[in-house]
């Protein structure tokens, strides 16, 4: 390999790595949100998966029956932790990175 051929793949690993912290601060700022009980429990997570919102409507409480509740704010979070994923593994993708999403 000849000097300039390395620093061609240096340019090359130095604008991926700009791209790869682009999108790292892109999923930090992205939100993407997971209802359960059509939008009575509802939460936010940002592209990284971190819960940043939960949003309880009044008619999801009974007092009686909490495990429906605790229930429902699971199938949310799931919800959007699953669209995180998916956000994350699109933007990496988009850099051709494929499968990298789980990472940021």
């Amino acid at each position: 390999m000849n000097q300039k051929q390395l620093q061609k793949m240096m340019a090359q690993a130095q604008k991926m790595q700009a791209g790869v912290m682009q999108a790292q601060e892109d999923l930090a700022d992205a939100r993407v949100e997971g209802k359960a009980a059509d939008g009575l429990v509802k939460v936010v997570v940002t592209g990284q998966g971190e819960l940043v919102e939960l949003s309880i409507s009044p008619e999801a409480v009974d007092p009686d029956d909490i495990e429906i509740l605790e229930d429902m704010i699971l199938v949310a979070v799931k919800n959007a932790v699953s669209a995180s994923r998916k956000l994350s593994d699109d933007r990496m993708q988009a850099l051709g990175i494929p499968g990298m999403g789980g990472l940021m």
